[in-house]
């Protein structure tokens, strides 16, 4: 981490007139900072921000170095900045297509991780049949047949199986044939049903919903998973005479599949054959400034094996982008974000509401004041290498590297796109304490400071909060590398050993119900 640490406060950037409390700070307590002494105000909580110098009213806030916000009112050093005297106003950002894109990280010394070949150019984490519903209809169907697994002991036979998962959501009908919302939502199921994580699947409909399965299967061109050309197997509700019928069918279904799938074993693979989705939720003040810049230490030194690394929540780089199209490969890449930018500035005024109308009250507790400061904090995951593409919501991600995907900022819904573009494991980072878990693909969870690590230990899996007592960020970069490696392998993270990830499978749904 640049800039000045100490145990009271971070100084991230020189030309910051903020600093970012590193821990609870009293009323009166006294900081300083290159010889000058600041007195406190007022109380300053873990992750807030206190000026550090006289700010006029409709001045700049400076945090990284980036605006953040403006003063709406003048305010004093010592005083604590956030919502009461900071606003989110437009400002101009200078996108300087590739002008700052980096060249290719030389190629590391090859690492490896234990994982599972499929054969047909996917490589898994995790060893899943998955149940996949095509409508809300459906889906206690396929909750149902799935518990016949969990209820008996037929899985403990087959060791190799991690389980089997109800792809299950509340869309599937009352939206446009074949429109934008059909087609995405076909794109999502579709990234679900060939994710390298499942070994085997079938589909599970009612039978008359707008979702239909043929529809799924010739647009995606789904086949099933054993290297046969053979489109893959469909149970609907109504075909088979009702839930019960379907339950039967589909439990000797799935028993036929586990020999199969079991007989899948994980042998020694390199690491750009793993495919990284990050995520940050219930971020704080701190997001930016341990676990998220850790995170793209890692996400660099994944690159630098060949592998990929995915960076989503596009509301969440509102206000960042211009650091992102610097770094792009291409101005043609960098545009691309910057049409995603403008379809969420139309996409939200259609309904009356604002990009920045964000962060969330939880956010503004942990000291997230506007957009743009959570937005620069939650860019750092996608560490320093080029942007060398942008995709659009669940679209299969097919170049290595830096990539960023369109997707919300709300947490599942923006997982769900990036599990099924194709990410093979997740890292997760939270500042107020997000449990997050989607399976198929394993979620790692880092904290970014020490109190939430301690105060929710059974959740979270790293602690970045030790960089704000001194750790190099570097140090914690490198040791989610090597636990992304190992879970990569098989080592449970804390939401898989919770059983947290079935009931966050959450579509984007983009236009209206019918």
């Amino acid at each position: 981490m640049s800039g000045v640490l100490s145990r009271a406060f971070v100084h991230l950037r020189p030309e910051d007139n903020i600093v970012v409390a590193a821990r609870h700070l009293g009323a009166g307590q006294a900081i300083t900072l290159e010889g000058a002494t600041i007195t406190l105000h007022n109380r300053v909580g873990l992750g807030h921000k206190i000026a550090i110098k006289p700010i006029r009213k409709g001045e700049a806030i400076y945090k990284y170095g980036q605006i953040i916000g403006f003063a709406s009112q003048e305010i004093a050093p010592g005083e604590h900045v956030h919502v009461h005297n900071v606003s989110a106003e437009a400002f101009e950002r200078d996108y300087a297509f590739c002008q700052d894109c980096p060249p290719p990280p030389p190629r590391a010394e090859p690492r490896t991780w234990m994982g599972y070949d499929r054969g047909d150019g996917r490589y898994g984490t995790r060893n899943y049949i998955a149940l996949i519903s095509t409508v809300n209809c459906s889906a206690s169907t396929s909750k149902y047949i799935s518990e016949r697994f969990r209820a008996t002991e037929l899985l403990k036979q087959y060791p190799n199986v991690d389980g089997v998962v109800a792809i299950t959501h509340k869309a599937g009908c009352a939206m446009q044939y074949d429109g934008p919302d059909h087609r995405q939502l076909d794109r999502t199921l579709a990234g679900f049903a060939r994710h390298a994580n499942v070994a085997a699947y079938l589909l599970v409909g009612l039978g008359c919903e707008t979702g239909q399965a043929i529809h799924l299967i010739e647009g995606e061109h789904l086949v099933q998973l054993n290297g046969s050309a053979k489109k893959p197997l469909v149970l609907t509700v109504q075909e088979c005479g009702g839930i019960h019928k379907t339950v039967e069918a589909g439990v000797k279904a799935v028993a036929e599949l586990l020999p199969r799938v079991n007989a899948h074993q994980r042998v020694p693979l390199t690491a750009d054959k793993i495919v990284l989705g990050t995520n940050c939720g219930g971020s704080d003040g701190n997001s930016g400034v341990t676990a998220n810049p850790a995170l793209g230490i890692a996400s660099d030194l994944l690159v630098a094996q060949g592998g990929t690394s995915i960076l989503g929540e596009t509301p969440e780089i509102y206000g960042a982008e211009h650091l992102l199209t610097r770094r792009a490969l291409s101005r043609a890449v960098g545009e691309k974000l910057i049409d995603r930018i403008r379809w969420w500035e139309w996409y939200t005024s259609i309904f009356g509401a604002e990009i920045n109308n964000n962060p969330s009250p939880g956010n503004k507790e942990g000291g997230l004041t506007t957009i743009y400061e959570k937005s620069l904090g939650a860019i750092a995951k996608g560490g320093s290498t080029a942007m060398v593409d942008v995709l659009h919501y669940a679209e299969p991600v097919k170049t290595r590297g830096f990539v960023v995907m369109d997707t919300p900022g709300y947490d599942p819904v923006s997982m769900t796109g990036i599990v099924a573009g194709g990410a093979n494991v997740l890292v997760f980072t939270t500042g107020r304490g997000s449990v997050f878990g989607c399976k198929p693909a394993p979620s790692i969870k880092v904290a970014t400071n020490t109190p939430l690590y301690n105060h929710m230990l059974d959740d979270m899996d790293i602690n970045a909060g030790v960089i704000l007592d001194g750790t190099p960020v570097e140090e914690v970069g490198r040791q989610i590398f090597e636990t992304i490696l190992a879970v990569a392998s098989g080592q449970k993270t804390k939401s898989e050993i919770n059983g947290v990830g079935e009931e966050e499978f959450a579509p984007w749904s983009i236009g209206p119900t019918l």
